[in-house]
């Protein structure tokens, strides 16, 4: 008897500390609850989606792109040759690389895009894929906290015919390499600009930026390619405050001219 009392009294101690039972079910129901978030899964699908799911051809959907990540767009129709890339954020800075893709090693064209606001001036371009099956990347050279959202399918009209009408529009300044610059100063009544930089197939490289006040620019474009025609930059930008100016610079050699077509749209 007395040995049953003296374990019965080393045994009620430790079974004040037993754990309760179901606690193993409640920390695995609150992981299946967390996991069940749709923070989306590594693969296609990686990352928010916007838009349409992406189909197999991943053309035209909208994508939500967090900084330092990229999502690619693939153009199979050699019968079209015209690619129109929207992009935009929720107010904050918009930071991108724009890369036309063709085949397994060429990157003919590269776009470097800067907006202070991509709400207030987001970006709206098209690239030419020279009738090829080719692929447009975009990277958020951002950081993590900026994400932005961006869309690319072929091209249609109107906006399309406004690349190919403007040149007839108004007259193209001609900006010599090495340096030159050309500036346009808009009034404060017009709400978008539109401008065309384009060679006679020669390498382009350019740079755009829309100022607001001396020396302030809000958006920035800067660009190579190594045929100004089959790839001309061609982009609409918002122009919401007084007194915006457009300027652009050729920052290629001496040998290497452009010709720069500004106007309102």
């Amino acid at each position: 008897m007395k040995i049953s009392a003296a374990l019965l009294a080393l045994v009620a101690p430790a079974a004040a500390f037993t754990a309760p039972q179901g606690s193993g079910r409640q920390s695995t129901a609150l992981w299946t609850s967390a996991t069940a978030l749709n923070i989306g899964t590594p693969g296609a699908n990686w990352g928010a989606t916007l838009g349409p799911t992406p189909q197999a051809s991943n053309v035209g959907d909208q994508q939500r792109i967090l900084g330092q990540t990229r999502r690619t767009w693939q153009f199979p129709d050699i019968n079209q040759e015209l690619v129109e890339i929207d992009m935009t954020s929720d107010g904050r800075p918009m930071y991108a690389d724009i890369q036309l893709w063709i085949g397994p090693d060429w990157t003919p064209m590269t776009l470097k895009t800067y907006s202070y606001d991509g709400y207030k001036r987001p970006l709206k371009c098209i690239i030419g894929t020279r009738n090829k099956q080719a692929t447009i990347e975009v990277k958020n050279t951002g950081s993590y906290e900026l994400p932005i959202t961006c869309t690319a399918a072929y091209a249609k009209a109107p906006f399309s015919d406004l690349r190919n009408d403007l040149p007839n529009k108004v007259e193209g300044a001609y900006v010599e390499g090495g340096g030159a610059v050309h500036s346009v100063t808009f009034d404060p009544t017009v709400e978008q600009a539109q401008i065309l930089l384009k060679t006679d197939l020669r390498q382009l490289n350019a740079k755009v930026e829309v100022l607001n006040a001396p020396n302030n620019y809000k958006q920035t474009f800067e660009i190579f390619t190594n045929n100004g025609v089959l790839n001309s930059l061609y982009v609409v930008v918002d122009t919401p405050m007084a007194s915006n100016t457009v300027r652009v610079r050729n920052i290629a050699p001496l040998e290497f001219p452009f010709k720069a077509y500004i106007a309102e749209v």
